[in-house]
């Protein structure tokens, strides 16, 4: 099982051609209290980059993206229950939704682990 990171704060954790989303810890931080989740219907296809659900904090709505391609498996119904899920385990049970890749090779533009907090010490 391989995490990914972009640029736009969201975390992809693939498990051979099934990948699960969220956003990430510092997403998290900078959003505050999280008071809303909508994620995306099993059966929606996705497409990188593209709007995949809406997260709003007592500071600001945001939108997270599909960090990779494909076809949605599942929403998660608990943090749509209960938002605080994405503040207190965002790379957990805090995420967003399944889906099934549909281009592995999307994969190699993301970041690290590594990278990704290189990234976000610059910001």
């Amino acid at each position: 099982m391989s995490v990914y990171y972009t640029k736009e704060h969201e975390w992809v954790r693939v498990d051979g051609d099934e990948a699960t989303v969220g956003i990430t810890d510092f997403a998290q931080g900078q959003l505050g209290d999280v008071v809303f989740v909508e994620v995306p219907d099993q059966g929606r296809t996705l497409s990188q980059g593209g709007e995949a659900a809406v997260v709003e904090s007592v500071k600001a709505a945001s939108d997270v993206y599909a960090p990779v391609s494909g076809t949605v498996t599942e929403g998660n119904q608990a943090v749509v229950d209960e938002p605080s899920l994405v503040n207190t385990d965002p790379e957990g049970e805090g995420w967003f939704f399944k889906l099934t890749l549909s281009d592995n090779h999307e994969l190699a533009g993301l970041m690290s682990a590594e990278q990704y907090q290189a990234y976000c010490a610059d910001l």
